[in-house]
Protein backbone atom coordinates (compact mmCIF):
# COMPACT_ATOMS: atom_id res chain seq x y z
CA UNK A 1 0.00 0.00 0.00
CA UNK A 2 1.44 3.30 -1.01
CA UNK A 3 0.04 6.69 0.51
CA UNK A 4 -0.59 9.50 -1.43
CA UNK A 5 2.44 10.54 -3.41
CA UNK A 6 4.98 8.96 -0.60
CA UNK A 7 6.38 5.73 -1.22
CA UNK A 8 7.51 5.67 2.33
CA UNK A 9 6.32 7.83 5.40
CA UNK A 10 8.96 8.27 8.20
CA UNK A 11 6.89 9.16 10.89
CA UNK A 12 7.77 10.92 14.11
CA UNK A 13 5.21 10.60 17.55
CA UNK A 14 5.53 13.46 19.68
CA UNK A 15 2.93 12.45 22.96
CA UNK A 16 3.64 12.14 26.40
CA UNK A 17 2.40 8.43 26.67
CA UNK A 18 4.35 5.41 25.66
CA UNK A 19 1.17 3.72 25.30
CA UNK A 20 0.28 5.97 22.13
CA UNK A 21 3.68 5.26 20.37
CA UNK A 22 3.07 1.19 21.26
CA UNK A 23 -0.16 1.69 19.95
CA UNK A 24 0.91 3.29 16.90
CA UNK A 25 3.51 0.99 16.48
CA UNK A 26 0.85 -2.03 16.65
CA UNK A 27 -1.35 -0.58 14.65
CA UNK A 28 0.73 0.17 11.65
CA UNK A 29 3.17 -2.30 11.25
CA UNK A 30 1.59 -4.42 8.82
CA UNK A 31 1.95 -1.06 6.37
CA UNK A 32 5.94 -1.21 5.60
CA UNK A 33 5.48 2.45 3.91
CA UNK A 34 4.63 3.53 7.75
CA UNK A 35 8.12 3.45 9.67
CA UNK A 36 7.88 4.99 13.12
CA UNK A 37 11.34 6.85 12.86
CA UNK A 38 10.76 8.22 16.45
CA UNK A 39 9.33 9.31 20.06
CA UNK A 40 9.33 12.26 21.88
CA UNK A 41 7.44 13.23 24.91
CA UNK A 42 7.99 16.82 25.27
CA UNK A 43 7.11 19.81 22.81
CA UNK A 44 10.38 21.22 23.40
CA UNK A 45 11.92 18.37 22.08
CA UNK A 46 9.75 17.87 18.55
CA UNK A 47 11.73 20.32 17.04
CA UNK A 48 15.24 19.28 17.78
CA UNK A 49 13.96 15.42 16.71
CA UNK A 50 12.59 16.93 13.34
CA UNK A 51 16.37 18.22 12.83
CA UNK A 52 17.89 14.70 13.27
CA UNK A 53 15.29 12.23 11.85
CA UNK A 54 13.59 14.67 9.02
CA UNK A 55 9.90 13.08 9.18
CA UNK A 56 7.50 13.14 6.30
CA UNK A 57 4.80 13.25 9.14
CA UNK A 58 4.28 13.64 12.88
CA UNK A 59 1.87 12.99 14.75
CA UNK A 60 1.09 15.47 17.41
CA UNK A 61 -0.48 15.47 21.11
CA UNK A 62 -1.71 18.55 22.53
CA UNK A 63 -1.30 18.44 25.88
CA UNK A 64 2.23 18.18 26.23
CA UNK A 65 4.69 19.07 28.92
CA UNK A 66 7.36 21.68 27.77
CA UNK A 67 5.69 23.37 25.06
CA UNK A 68 1.91 22.90 24.21
CA UNK A 69 0.78 20.87 20.73
CA UNK A 70 -0.10 24.23 19.24
CA UNK A 71 2.68 25.94 19.56
CA UNK A 72 5.06 23.00 18.70
CA UNK A 73 2.78 23.04 15.46
CA UNK A 74 3.49 26.47 15.19
CA UNK A 75 7.60 26.19 15.45
CA UNK A 76 7.75 22.69 13.04
CA UNK A 77 5.76 24.95 10.70
CA UNK A 78 7.51 27.76 10.28
CA UNK A 79 10.61 25.30 9.75
CA UNK A 80 9.47 22.72 7.48
CA UNK A 81 6.02 24.46 5.83
CA UNK A 82 5.84 20.25 3.78
CA UNK A 83 6.00 18.46 6.93
CA UNK A 84 2.91 16.26 7.63
CA UNK A 85 1.31 17.12 10.75
CA UNK A 86 -1.94 15.25 12.46
CA UNK A 87 -3.27 15.96 15.40
CA UNK A 88 -3.78 12.44 17.70
CA UNK A 89 -5.64 13.94 20.89
CA UNK A 90 -8.53 12.93 23.07
CA UNK A 91 -9.78 16.31 22.63
CA UNK A 92 -13.65 16.58 21.04
CA UNK A 93 -13.66 20.33 21.89
CA UNK A 94 -14.48 21.80 17.91
CA UNK A 95 -12.44 25.12 19.32
CA UNK A 96 -9.38 22.81 20.29
CA UNK A 97 -9.51 21.63 16.37
CA UNK A 98 -9.63 24.97 14.93
CA UNK A 99 -6.48 25.68 16.87
CA UNK A 100 -4.60 23.00 15.63
CA UNK A 101 -5.83 23.47 11.75
CA UNK A 102 -5.42 26.99 12.04
CA UNK A 103 -1.57 26.95 13.80
CA UNK A 104 -0.80 24.23 10.64
CA UNK A 105 -2.19 21.01 11.19
CA UNK A 106 -3.25 18.77 7.98
CA UNK A 107 -5.55 16.43 9.77
CA UNK A 108 -6.77 15.86 13.55
CA UNK A 109 -7.75 12.44 14.95
CA UNK A 110 -8.77 10.91 17.95
CA UNK A 111 -7.67 8.56 20.07
CA UNK A 112 -10.62 7.09 20.75
CA UNK A 113 -11.26 6.39 16.84
CA UNK A 114 -10.41 3.22 14.66
CA UNK A 115 -7.76 2.09 13.29
CA UNK A 116 -9.06 2.75 9.48
CA UNK A 117 -10.16 6.53 10.63
CA UNK A 118 -6.29 6.50 11.07
CA UNK A 119 -5.31 5.39 8.37
CA UNK A 120 -7.69 7.42 6.13
CA UNK A 121 -6.01 10.51 7.54
CA UNK A 122 -2.61 9.36 6.15
CA UNK A 123 -3.68 8.73 3.06
CA UNK A 124 -5.54 12.29 2.83
CA UNK A 125 -2.67 14.09 4.11
CA UNK A 126 0.01 12.39 1.88
CA UNK A 127 -2.56 13.23 -0.57
CA UNK A 128 -2.67 17.01 -0.04
CA UNK A 129 -5.77 17.08 1.75
CA UNK A 130 -7.36 18.09 4.86
CA UNK A 131 -8.66 15.78 7.30
CA UNK A 132 -11.20 16.07 10.41
CA UNK A 133 -12.11 12.90 12.61
CA UNK A 134 -15.55 12.17 11.32
CA UNK A 135 -17.05 12.00 14.82
CA UNK A 136 -16.23 15.96 15.27
CA UNK A 137 -19.14 18.28 13.76
CA UNK A 138 -16.87 19.80 10.47
CA UNK A 139 -19.35 22.05 9.66
CA UNK A 140 -18.68 23.96 13.40
CA UNK A 141 -15.18 23.64 12.56
CA UNK A 142 -15.47 25.69 9.46
CA UNK A 143 -17.63 28.13 11.05
CA UNK A 144 -15.30 29.00 13.71
CA UNK A 145 -12.53 29.44 11.14
CA UNK A 146 -14.51 32.29 9.37
CA UNK A 147 -14.92 34.15 12.94
CA UNK A 148 -13.01 37.50 12.30
CA UNK A 149 -10.11 38.01 14.84
CA UNK A 150 -12.10 41.39 15.49
CA UNK A 151 -15.07 39.59 16.18
CA UNK A 152 -13.42 38.54 19.72
CA UNK A 153 -12.60 41.26 22.38
CA UNK A 154 -8.80 41.06 23.20
CA UNK A 155 -8.69 40.21 27.36
CA UNK A 156 -5.25 41.01 29.07
CA UNK A 157 -3.87 38.08 30.29
CA UNK A 158 -4.55 39.05 33.44
CA UNK A 159 -8.46 39.25 32.33
CA UNK A 160 -7.93 35.52 30.86
CA UNK A 161 -6.73 34.43 34.15
CA UNK A 162 -9.71 36.21 35.78
CA UNK A 163 -12.12 34.66 33.42
CA UNK A 164 -10.61 30.88 33.38
CA UNK A 165 -10.82 30.78 37.11
CA UNK A 166 -14.80 32.05 37.10
CA UNK A 167 -15.42 29.68 34.09
CA UNK A 168 -13.95 26.95 37.05
CA UNK A 169 -17.08 28.43 39.28
CA UNK A 170 -14.37 30.13 41.58
CA UNK A 171 -15.75 32.79 43.84
CA UNK A 172 -14.00 36.67 43.43
CA UNK A 173 -12.79 36.30 47.25
CA UNK A 174 -11.34 32.88 45.62
CA UNK A 175 -9.66 33.92 42.40
CA UNK A 176 -8.27 37.08 44.49
CA UNK A 177 -6.27 34.06 46.67
CA UNK A 178 -5.30 32.19 43.72
CA UNK A 179 -4.07 35.41 41.84
CA UNK A 180 -2.51 36.76 45.09
CA UNK A 181 -3.90 39.90 44.25
CA UNK A 182 -6.61 42.22 46.44
CA UNK A 183 -10.48 41.19 46.16
CA UNK A 184 -11.19 44.99 44.44
CA UNK A 185 -8.72 44.33 42.07
CA UNK A 186 -10.92 41.50 40.98
CA UNK A 187 -14.34 43.09 40.78
CA UNK A 188 -12.68 45.69 38.53
CA UNK A 189 -11.25 42.73 36.43
CA UNK A 190 -14.45 41.12 36.36
CA UNK A 191 -16.24 44.23 35.52
CA UNK A 192 -13.45 44.79 32.70
CA UNK A 193 -14.31 41.59 31.15
CA UNK A 194 -18.12 42.01 31.26
CA UNK A 195 -17.89 45.33 29.59
CA UNK A 196 -15.41 44.26 26.71
CA UNK A 197 -17.58 40.76 26.21
CA UNK A 198 -21.17 42.65 26.83
CA UNK A 199 -21.63 39.80 28.69
CA UNK A 200 -24.59 40.53 31.37
CA UNK A 201 -24.17 37.00 33.31
CA UNK A 202 -21.96 34.69 34.30
CA UNK A 203 -23.68 32.26 31.59
CA UNK A 204 -22.58 34.45 28.83
CA UNK A 205 -18.88 34.56 30.58
CA UNK A 206 -19.08 30.94 29.84
CA UNK A 207 -20.11 30.79 26.50
CA UNK A 208 -17.68 33.58 25.74
CA UNK A 209 -14.84 31.13 28.01
CA UNK A 210 -15.40 28.51 25.32
CA UNK A 211 -15.51 30.35 22.24
CA UNK A 212 -11.96 32.06 23.22
CA UNK A 213 -11.12 27.99 24.03
CA UNK A 214 -10.03 29.13 27.28
CA UNK A 215 -11.78 26.95 29.47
Amino acid sequence: MTFGDYLHVKILVVDDHDLIFDGLKNCLSPYPDLELVGFVNDGLEAYEQCLKLNPDLTFMDLSLPGMSGVEAIRQLRKRWPEMMIIVLTASEEEHKAREALDAGANGYVLKNGSKSTLLAAIKSVTRGKQFLDPSLDASHIEALGQVAEGDIPVLTPREKQVLKLIFEGKRNRDIAEALLIGLKTVETHRMNIMRKLDAHNVADLMKWAHRMGID
